[in-house]
């Protein structure tokens, strides 16, 4: 997942088919790209689990210590594997430190701390409702960023995902939408959903590319534990419990794995390998994980809205990540 070398990294990056004859080849598309279909795929499942279990432990460990913890654990994770690579670099990162700390602020502490405090202040219909979001400012900004027009297909598979998302989380009756009642925590989630869309566009470009996917990901991860430090200990002064059970630390412990270094490790690469607008809108798949999960795990019910909800969900996806262009695979 991370490129080793400089050239070898941006080669890949740019690589285009040139034409050979009078008409160019036909892009591959991701089925041409086993890893990065499966990295698409795997990717919104480990994602999905964080609010599962962040909300199930929500009154076991504080939510400031609970991203700390979490985000500590996975950079212990993560620099035996990076270390190398950091040090290599680290002239490099001692320049872009301004820039590594606002990526470790937006995914590790707006991204982690904060969601978890929304949570607590917040229904899951609106959480999910208002975080999904996130995916259609991605697309749209990635377009305006780039001065190009968005694709009419493309804006109506992130619409029609959206669409599905919505009809889940309002249980099939849109008139729900009318009694929903906006909070702090709403408006937390909403920071949470500004944050993601800029994180994951700052991922693509700037001087911190040339580390590689899996390389920067530990830098950002390091940066957002330092910053998650000092609040998780102003939490601690202010009389909040620690994390003292088997049951809690088995959370922490999962978080730090599943929803952090899997599948922020499988972001960074389907960003590179897919780009920021086909990524985003995998990430709709996040509620059919989810719904599936809780069929599976907790013994609910699926209804019919679910079904319409899958069918929009899955044919948004399809519509709203068809390339025009080839795909870049990421040096091995």
């Amino acid at each position: 997942m991370e490129h080793r070398q400089d050239a070898s990294h941006h080669a890949r990056q740019e690589l285009r088919q040139e034409p050979s004859g009078d008409s160019p080849p036909a892009p591959p598309g991701l089925l041409q790209d086993p890893w990065a279909l499966a990295a698409l795929l795997a990717m919104p499942l480990f994602f999905s689990t964080n609010l599962i279990v962040g909300r199930a432990v929500v009154d076991l460990v504080p939510p400031w210590s609970l991203a700390f913890w979490r985000w500590l654990l996975a950079v212990a994770v993560l620099l035996p594997l990076t270390a190398g690579a950091l040090m290599r670099h680290r002239e490099l990162l001692r320049r872009e430190w301004a820039r590594i700390l606002l990526l470790g602020f937006l995914g590790m502490v707006l991204c982690g701390g904060n969601v978890y405090v929304a949570l607590g202040h917040t229904t899951a219909t609106n959480a999910t409702l208002i975080y999904t979001t996130s995916t259609l400012m991605i697309v749209v900004l990635d377009a305006l960023l780039k001065r190009r027009r968005l694709p009419a297909i493309q804006l109506v598979g992130s619409l029609a995902g959206f669409a599905g998302i919505a009809l889940i989380t309002v249980h099939g009756e849109p008139g729900r939408l009318l009694g929903l009642e906006f909070n702090s925590g709403d408006l937390g989630i909403l920071v949470a959903a500004i944050a993601w869309a800029a994180y994951s566009l700052m991922l693509r470009q700037g001087p911190l590319t040339r580390l590689g996917g899996q390389t920067a990901f530990a830098a950002n991860a390091l940066a957002g534990t330092l910053l998650l430090a000092p609040l998780a200990l102003w939490e601690a002064a202010s009389g909040a419990s620690t994390p003292a059970t088997l049951e809690a630390w088995g959370a922490i412990a999962f978080l730090a794995i599943f929803p952090s270094v899997l599948a922020f490790g499988l972001f960074q690469f389907a960003i590179k390998a897919a780009g920021a607008p086909v990524t985003a809108n995998f990430l709709y798949l996040m509620p059919v994980y989810g719904v599936l999960l809780a069929v599976l795990l907790l013994g609910e019910e699926l209804h019919l809205y679910h079904g319409v909800g899958f069918v929009l969900i899955l044919g948004g996806v399809i519509l709203a990540t068809r390339r025009r262009e080839p795909l870049a695979r990421p040096a091995d």
